[in-house]
């Protein structure tokens, strides 16, 4: 399992996952972390940081995007054409409100969640792949291995963390 977790939720603004080098429990071999210390160059387009788009995480550096993101919980238009914008939630808005209402406290300027939320499971569709009846085949196993792993976490992260909560999106990836 490759545990990653959102190192930042701030009520109206964003949502961030922490990026693979600094986010994930399980080790990486050496074409893992080879991958994970590269960046992007920006690419910035006219899309507008509303509710629920993805924008990569970055630094002060344009080009230093890696696999930090954000998913925005309000308009941000300070964000427009700064931040490369690569897809948008389509469904699961009740899972953003449900990442709001999470206790948080402020560490420099982060608005962090006071417990760690972990992501325990994610999983690839490609939409263009649609007809396919291989991809479909693929992803419904992958989907029912995905729930069988989650619902064993849930199961076990209740019992462990009496606070636990569980969030379920889907998004779309342009």
């Amino acid at each position: 399992m490759h545990i990653h977790y959102w190192l930042q939720v701030d009520k109206g603004f964003v949502a961030q996952v922490a990026d693979v080098m600094g986010g994930r429990k399980a080790p990486m071999n050496k074409e893992q972390e080879q991958q994970a210390e590269k960046s992007i160059v920006g690419e910035f387009s006219t899309v507008k940081h509303v509710r629920g788009i993805l924008s990569m995480g970055r630094y002060s550096d344009p080009d230093t995007a890696s696999s930090s993101f954000s998913i925005l919980l309000g308009d941000a238009p300070h964000l427009d054409g700064q931040y490369a914008v690569f897809g948008r939630v389509t469904k699961g808005d009740d899972t953003l409100r449900k990442l709001e209402r999470l206790p948080t406290h402020k560490e420099g300027i982060f608005v962090m969640p006071i417990e760690r939320i972990e992501i325990l499971s994610t999983y690839y569709y490609d939409i263009d792949a649609e007809s396919c009846e291989a991809e479909k085949s693929i992803l419904k196993r992958r989907l029912s291995e995905s729930a069988s792993e989650v619902e064993r976490w849930v199961r076990i992260s209740l019992e462990k963390y009496k606070n636990a909560f569980f969030l379920h999106m889907f998004i779309v990836v342009n």
